[in-house]
């Protein structure tokens, strides 16, 4: 339905999950044929992404891989209990925070995302439909081996020090 023009062409120099690089700004061009859905977005302040990662890893994805903030400790995990780019079936999902829309493209910040990404969908973020509810609150909400990790309120932005984008 469309793709993304961003500044970023190196995964290596990507960052890893968008509401962790909140102010890189992007865009998503959507088919002209197709602008006509993007009325009433720009109305909400987040929107979701779904992608199709395009750049191929140059080996079969794994099913167990170490995410980057357990390098130190090398444990492996499922991929699907991760948000590892190299998968099975590569599909991506952005939470972006959403800028602005003009005629057929989405002004939006918060970019992990490669330029010239394949767009499969768009729908708009909205707290009340996409946080789950819990009785004891969101604090008690089960974070796997991210909380284990001691990562939860962390700001780290990147698994080494950011690289200026090609």
């Amino acid at each position: 339905m469309g793709h993304v023009v961003s500044a970023r062409r190196e995964p290596a120099h990507t960052p890893i999950q968008s509401l962790r690089n909140p102010d890189e700004q992007a865009q998503v061009v959507v088919r002209p044929e197709l602008a006509q859905g993007l009325d009433g977005l720009a109305e909400f302040d987040y929107a979701w992404l779904l992608t199709w990662l395009h750049v191929p890893s140059a080996d079969e994805p794994e099913l167990r891989v170490v995410p980057f903030m357990l390098r130190e400790t090398g444990e492996r995990v499922g991929v699907f209990a991760t948000r590892y780019p190299q998968r099975p079936n590569p599909l991506g999902l952005s939470v972006v925070r959403v800028l602005g829309v003009e005629a057929n493209v989405l002004h939006f910040a918060g970019v992990d995302l490669l330029d010239g990404t394949p767009v499969l969908d768009i729908k708009p973020w909205e707290q009340h439909l996409d946080v789950p509810p819990h009785p004891r609150g969101l604090a008690a909400i089960r974070g796997g081996w991210y909380q284990r990790a001691g990562v939860v309120g962390n700001d780290q932005l990147y698994p080494d020090p950011p690289a200026t984008p090609q």
